[in-house]
């Protein structure tokens, strides 16, 4: 497969983009593989580019119920950030942003990651004050972090509400320089080339519906495309992860909810970066394209629909509005759901199970895609060689059963308040 580069674009570019090949292959399942991974979404993936590049392991096969880059990682408002307080989640999601940082080239595709910088704004003493811990703690694990005070604030974004009658009054923000945004779609079809052009079988269409087993291992997975032998099996169905558990007997300490998100209108360049606040919890950015998108709360009753409930549009909209007045004449284009598969205490799951060859990705509530490098990264080692990579150590099942717990927003086992 060739490489692509400013040569290849000028190439073609004159010979009128008759040269382009496909991106990766659509192959039949072979009758076996020795890793299957279940689910075609950025971390599945991620996994299978890793389990290819770094461990050598090529005879994997991805199945994906639909098409690639239809579920979560195409639905979603694009933010990479690694401001995490506990070490369990700051390494693991530092490592990950490291990854990021390099992936355009490791992967020969432009993900187009645009580190303009993800700030947190802070409300009220108590709030600052937090926010100067998680800080610190940032930066005694080599994360950068920086506590900007009103005027700090006011100088990167000038058109928010300073004024004194405000609902939420802004005292200051911690901002990471390093974060910023990323193109979701790039992102999958980045992995998806990779993962193809290093012989892994990418299967779309191709919905799984059984497992065979014998004893505590799993012999073959059941699809729409027929059934597939397999050595080792690691999930990665995101909001489907319950779902997919069922079919093995297993029940799994997650909840499914909708997360709604918007893109507005096009406009001139108006936020340079990544703005969010804790106290009405909004979250905005703004795309290449001139789109502003925004996000908030989930909905808080369980689902498995991608769709969105009038409630949170209102509670979005009436977030955005009490920080950023000027958003009431700019109108919403269109609005997506995605599946969040809530873990209950709102950290993700890369782990080994209790079934022998099985492991699991999944509990990644808001945080799946800022993830995708790291994710795949650690989940590949964990099915290579059957351990955790040093930086998903604490992210095992096993948390849940001695409560030593990855509780990042200190609001105890329930899923819906994460």
């Amino acid at each position: 497969m060739a490489e692509y580069s400013v040569f290849s674009l000028i190439r073609e570019g004159l010979s009128g983009h008759k040269g382009w090949i496909r991106a990766w292959r659509d192959p039949e399942p072979k009758k076996s593989y020795d890793v299957i991974i279940i689910g075609g979404g950025g971390h599945g993936l991620a996994t299978a580019y890793y389990l290819a590049r770094n461990h050598g392991i090529t005879n994997v096969a991805v199945v994906e119920k639909g098409w690639i880059g239809g579920g979560n990682v195409g639905r979603n408002t694009t933010i990479v950030r690694s401001n995490y307080m506990l070490d369990g989640n700051a390494h693991f999601y530092e490592h990950s942003l490291k990854l990021w940082e390099g992936l355009s080239r490791d992967l020969n595709y432009n993900v187009m990651f645009s580190q303009r910088g993800v700030l947190n704004l802070g409300h009220c003493d108590g709030q600052m004050d937090a926010f100067a811990r998680r800080g610190n703690l940032m930066r005694l694990n080599g994360i950068d972090a920086e506590l900007l005070d009103r005027e700090g604030v006011r100088k990167l974004y000038p058109h928010l509400d300073y004024s004194k009658d405000a609902r939420w009054p802004i005292y200051g923000g911690l901002l990471q320089a390093r974060g910023g945004t990323a193109r979701h779609d790039a992102v999958a079809w980045g992995f998806a080339r990779g993962a193809d052009r290093r012989g892994v079988d990418i299967l779309q269409n191709c919905e799984v519906t059984g497992f065979e087993r014998d004893g505590d291992r799993i012999t073959g997975v059941k699809t729409s495309r027929g059934t597939i032998g397999c050595g080792r099996v690691g999930m990665a169905v995101a909001g489907n992860t319950s779902r997919v558990a069922a079919m093995l007997g297993l029940k799994l300490p997650i909840e499914s909810h909708v997360l709604q998100a918007f893109v507005s209108e096009p406009l001139k360049p108006l936020i340079d970066g990544v703005v969010t606040y804790g106290a009405g919890h909004f979250y905005i950015s703004q795309s290449d394209k001139g789109g502003l998108v925004l996000g908030g709360d989930i909905d808080f009753h369980n689902s498995y629909a991608q769709r969105g409930n009038l409630p949170v549009v209102e509670n979005v909209m009436a977030n955005g509005l009490a920080m950023m007045p000027y958003l009431s004449r700019v109108r919403i284009l269109r609005s997506w759901g995605g599946i969040m598969d809530m873990s209950m205490d709102g950290s993700p799951i890369i782990s080994k199970t209790p079934v022998d060859n099985l492991y699991l990705n999944a509990g990644w509530c808001y945080g799946g895609f800022k993830a995708t490098p790291g994710s795949g990264y650690a989940f590949a080692h964990t099915i290579a060689h059957d351990a955790p990579h040093e930086t998903n150590r604490e992210m095992g099942l096993e948390r849940f059963e001695t409560g030593y717990l990855l509780d990042e927003g200190g609001k105890g086992p329930t899923p819906k308040l994460h």
